[in-house]
């Protein structure tokens, strides 16, 4: 019975897991003495849910962030959640929201893979968890 309850919460996660699409992940390349970086990628969900927190192993600090102009200067702060609506691709890219990688442990090479894990909450509260490889460029 114990295998049972096992076997169908881990299909249960990976059928979460697949309900949020990633595609064209990739993270700015840096120079040595750089200590922060973007990662960028497009997220669709089949069903309506929010991005609400991220993680690398490269980086000591990672937030979901947003830019936009404001009285025509463009200024860059934190989000508390990155809202995916059902079926809508929304796009992480420069100039618009993105992750934030900040204090970088080493630099991160053009052609390196970076880990990312995304925390994903359902309208249900239910948080899921999807790992992303994105290749520096």
């Amino acid at each position: 019975m114990r295998r049972l309850l096992l076997a169908s919460a881990l299909f249960a996660s990976f059928a979460a897991q697949a309900q949020v699409k990633v595609d064209d992940p990739w993270v700015r390349a840096t120079v040595a003495p750089q200590k922060a970086t973007g990662a960028f990628m497009q997220l669709t969900s089949a069903k309506a849910a929010k991005v609400v927190s991220a993680s690398s192993p490269v980086a000591a600090m990672v937030e979901i962030h947003e830019m936009k102009m404001d009285d025509g200067v463009m200024k860059m702060r934190a989000v508390d959640a990155l809202p995916l609506p059902a079926g809508q691709a929304v796009a992480l890219k420069p100039g618009s929201y993105h992750v934030m990688l900040m204090g970088l442990k080493a630099p991160i090479k053009a052609g390196e893979t970076v880990l990312l894990t995304l925390t994903v909450e359902g309208e249900d509260k239910q948080r899921t968890t999807v790992e992303v490889k994105a290749q520096a460029r």
